[in-house]
């Protein structure tokens, strides 16, 4: 009966675990409408055969006296089914419809977050481990995906039929929708907003795969550009790969080269500005009175337009980074605040760490690597001193950002 009713309505294929249900719903408004439709046109039908008569022209239309007496009974009680019976149905319709409208809203806890930058005219998809793809989107099969939505320019909105998911994507802020495949192929997306001469062809590809195949594609993707000093992987011994190369610690390599550490922390330091460790999901009062909660969007706004919603016990002294920060910048930032939700503060990340933060130290090997003139430490692991003295501790200096210190 579903394949018989997808068919008959033209809907794509249901490829993702909420497809089927929002088309079950769909069927159900339908079905009923069109029945409710048909049952008025056989009724103003029946009334028009058995009440038609012919007139004469000069005949007067004389109502017929009523002596009185009230409308039948029955007339009343069939009204008032009518109305309740319709009042039941559109509440019914409300509560299964915002039942499916919150969990499309909330993501699962265990969704893996893919960044999705558009711009006129093409998607481009940044994945967790800081590899990127234009065009295509690749997920695995059976695997909560979350988007997080960013536009470049204008209004666009991203759609996947075969998945039933629709959101805008607004310049400025992040929106977020999420999926889960359930059968491995490939699935067209959409920009659904007019967004310029282009629009029509602003189109992507879902590519859905097995965990072995996409975890194998995803790392020959090119990875993700974010500027700043030249990417050497660090060569520390016992360390995840994952954990070396991945949109956080590139999201931590934005945050040194833009300044954020000038005010924030990652390791729960209290600073100029909130901390950054355990902020993510939490939940954080505002100067107004107000709580609202460090999603994505909130995050992002933080940035954008840091005054229009201040947080308890910091002063107004953030500047907004609208156009300072590409949408690629912003959501690498994005993730590396959720990561710092989900690791202890002592976690290392990458090559470049603000001085001072022990959660972020510069491996020895990894300060060697980026700086070939630094004086490499005895065997026995101790620090060798210049001969002025202290340890050597070189200085990268990018333009318009601040003075990193690489510490052994």
């Amino acid at each position: 009966m579903n394949e018989f009713m997808r068919r008959v309505l033209f809907l794509p294929r249901q490829a993702s675990t909420m497809a089927r249900e929002l088309d079950y719903l769909h069927y159900f408004v339908i079905c009923v409408t069109m029945a409710g439709a048909t049952l008025v046109a056989l009724a103003a039908a029946y009334f028009v055969l058995r009440y038609h008569r012919h007139r004469p022209e000069h005949d007067p239309i004389v109502p017929k006296p009523t002596n009185g007496e009230p409308p039948p009974l029955m007339a009343f009680w069939f009204e008032l089914a009518v109305i309740g019976f319709l009042l039941v149905l559109f509440v019914g319709w409300w509560v299964v419809g915002f039942k499916q409208f919150v969990r499309l809203e909330v993501p699962p806890r265990d969704a893996m977050a893919v960044y999705v930058t558009a711009k006129q005219w093409m998607w481009t998809f940044a994945y967790p481990n800081g590899r990127s793809s234009n065009a295509v989107l690749y997920v695995p099969v059976h695997q909560p995906v979350q988007l997080l939505l960013s536009s470049r320019d204008v209004i666009h909105s991203l759609f996947v039929p075969d998945f039933r998911v629709k959101k805008d994507v607004i310049p400025g802020r992040m929106t977020s929708l999420w999926f889960e495949a359930t059968e491995p192929g490939i699935y067209p997306i959409y920009c659904a907003e007019y967004c310029g001469d282009g629009h029509s062809t602003m189109r992507a590809r879902v590519i859905v795969l097995s965990q072995e195949d996409y975890m194998a594609q995803i790392e020959q993707l090119p990875r993700l550009d974010i500027g700043g000093p030249s990417y050497v992987e660090p060569a520390v011994v016992g360390a995840a790969r994952s954990d070396l190369l991945s949109l956080a610690s590139m999201g931590e390599r934005v945050a040194v080269m833009k300044g954020c550490m000038r005010c924030h922390t990652a390791d729960g330091t209290p600073h100029i500005g909130p901390t950054w460790f355990g902020v993510y999901r939490s939940t954080i009062p505002l100067a107004d009175g107000e709580s609202v909660l460090a999603d994505e969007a909130y995050l992002t706004e933080s940035m954008m337009d840091p005054m229009v919603r201040l947080r308890v016990g910091f002063r107004p002294v953030m500047p907004s980074y609208q156009g300072l920060l590409s949408a690629a910048e912003t959501g690498a930032l994005v993730e590396y605040i959720r990561y710092l939700s989900t690791r202890p503060a002592e976690t290392r990340l990458s090559p470049l760490a603000p001085a001072g933060s022990p959660a972020l130290r510069l491996p020895e090997s990894a300060r060697l690597a980026l700086d070939p003139g630094a004086v490499p430490p005895p065997l026995g692991g101790a620090s060798e001193p210049r001969p002025d003295g202290p340890p050597y501790a070189p200085s990268i200096t990018e333009p318009n950002s601040p003075s990193v210190e690489l510490l052994p």
